[in-house]
């Protein structure tokens, strides 16, 4: 029986990440850079996805759906009420099949944004299945699929569809969409799933799936068939189906591994970035609470906890205490048990809401 592929991040495309990401960039490279024309230039989302180191336009009408093989780079550019500046958050997606070269060109490439932008905009990480609520706040529906620039995906018509099993999670706050094996063994009853075959389109509603999951499914399936004209859907109730349904029939009854989260029992904490001894140093300041009188301007420090890493730069840290930051965020991480989490680059003065509610 084959097995679906198992993924440990940990040792896989993530351990490289930041290795020299900030080294060098230069506002002057930014600007030679054709996808960044007109980029933060207006108020709106802008996304770009990365295919062999190079930085392209990904579709509009693409927006919110993201391959799992890939990296992007999201710019969210606003004004506050009152205001008349933009203002930036500017985010990294990693997908977890992404390579090492297309997260570290993106990576590096949203650095270099920054730059062009007189660093201005809040830098976030976002790891596929682990991405903050701002970042999923931009989209009406955001979704994940198998794929990518390396596999050649492209669009296609309906009568050349691959055949793919869409997932259905969560609640009203946000119901999670992403492309999960087809196999018998991905359905959960207490989910919704599409079975999308291009031209018919099965609802699998489980026995103990909610309101929220199965409004948003719905939601899904009249975009699909708005796209695609003749396509024709069927409602199915978990409770009510047949063993024999053609529904079954569709699907094969490989095995399929899933990510099961390790216990963590470590604690929130704050750790200091400094080199006022001459050379780099990373040492814990506080652990089982994050109290704010603990940050200094002069230094920066890693706010951890444990649902979002902060790094918080002081208005008087040295640049390569500012370059080294997101480096030392990340190793940091990936000695813990929540390694994955979204990182945000804050600054001092302009703290974020989410940076506030955590500290004490």
């Amino acid at each position: 029986m084959q097995k679906a592929q198992e993924y440990d991040w940990k040792d896989s495309n993530l351990a490289l990440f930041g290795s020299d990401v900030d080294k060098g960039v230069k506002k002057a490279s930014a600007e030679t850079e054709p996808a960044w024309e007109g980029a933060g230039q207006g108020v709106g989302i802008q996304i770009w996805r990365i295919v062999k180191f190079k930085v392209q336009h990904w579709d509009k009408d693409q927006y919110g759906s993201f391959y799992d093989g890939d990296s992007y780079i999201i710019l969210n550019t606003y004004k506050n009420p009152g205001e008349e500046d933009l203002e930036h958050d500017l985010h990294f997606w990693i997908g977890k099949n992404s390579t090492q070269d297309e997260y570290g060109t993106a990576a590096y490439k949203t650095v270099e944004l920054d730059t062009l932008l007189d660093d201005k905009p809040v830098q976030h990480r976002e790891v596929q299945g682990h991405e903050s609520s701002l970042f999923k706040g931009y989209f009406k529906k955001f979704e994940t699929m198998a794929g990518g620039a390396d596999t050649g995906f492209r669009r296609v018509g309906p009568k050349e569809y691959k055949t793919r099993l869409m997932h259905f999670h969560g609640d009203k706050k946000s119901v999670q969409v992403k492309e999960v094996d087809l196999s018998k063994q991905s359905l959960d009853s207490n989910d919704v799933y599409i079975l999308d075959a291009g031209l018919k389109l099965y609802l699998w509603l489980g026995r103990d799936c909610n309101k929220d999951e199965k409004f948003r499914a719905i939601q899904y399936i009249q975009s699909i068939k708005g796209e695609r004209g003749r396509a024709e859907s069927e409602t199915l109730d978990e409770d009510d189906l047949s063993p024999k349904h053609e529904f079954y029939d569709r699907l094969p009854d490989t095995e399929v591994i899933r990510e099961v989260a390790e216990d963590d029992d470590s604690q929130v904490a704050v750790h200091r970035l400094s080199d006022e001894s001459g050379r780099m140093e990373f040492a814990v300041v506080a652990e089982g609470e994050l109290p704010r009188a603990c940050l200094e301007s002069a230094d920066v420090f890693i706010v951890d906890n444990k649902l979002h890493c902060f790094v918080w730069v002081g208005k008087d840290a040295s640049i390569d205490e500012r370059r080294n930051a997101m480096t030392y965020a990340h190793k940091y991480l990936m000695k813990t048990k929540h390694p994955l989490i979204p990182v945000s680059v804050v600054a001092e003065g302009k703290e974020t809401k989410e940076f506030n509610e955590a500290m004490q």
